[in-house]
């Protein structure tokens, strides 16, 4: 895995926990030679998350919608930084620059990020792993919310085990790692 991609908050949150867990994510990936794509701002976990893999000499690639870029919220010491028109073109930028994604804490923007990633794998469009990082049970009520739906038959069992999740960033990452070594060569919704 060369490059993935970090869902987060904009905001750091409520627990300082997420603010060490972003940096810990950075620090990890940096020794893992695993360069960062990410939303291209410099607040929040996002801004954390990005100083730390620049900090140990990683590279970063940003990925913002110019009107966020107006806003002043763009980070300025990135390796590239992607402006785009839309969101949905952010997220298009994101996948094809990435190898995996993850979800750290935080808000709709981040469940966006990740539910399209997963639709568009579900569909074909790509067949990059996606996964959630667990802080604190920050996503035990989604995690629950997703096998309700798979129990009324609203989500293929297949499906649901499609997300990984867990609360080590570590062994979630060589989860991402195995899966995208192990990529399907067709897709089955």
């Amino acid at each position: 895995m060369r490059r993935l991609a970090v869902y987060c908050g904009s905001s750091v949150g409520s627990d300082r926990d997420f603010s060490d867990t972003a940096s810990l994510v950075g620090r990890a990936m940096v020794s893992r030679g695993i360069d960062l794509v990410y939303g291209g701002g410099r607040l929040g976990l996002m801004g954390i998350v990005a100083d730390t893999v620049l900090a140990g000499g990683g590279k970063v690639y940003g990925v913002i919608p110019a009107m966020l870029e107006d806003h002043e919220v763009a980070h300025q010491g990135l390796t590239e930084q992607h402006v785009v028109t839309t969101m949905h073109e952010r997220k298009a930028k994101m996948t094809e620059l990435t190898d995996a994604f993850v979800a750290l804490p935080g808000g709709i923007g981040t469940l966006d990020e990740l539910f399209e990633a997963w639709t568009w794998y579900t569909l074909g469009f790509h067949a990059k792993p996606f996964a959630l990082l667990n802080v604190n049970g920050y996503w035990d009520q989604l995690i629950g919310f997703l096998d309700t739906v798979a129990e009324k038959n609203f989500m293929s069992r297949q499906r649901r085990e499609m997300l990984i999740h867990g609360d080590i960033f570590e062994d979630v990452l060589d989860r991402l790692i195995a899966a995208a070594d192990n990529r399907p060569s067709a897709l089955t919704c």
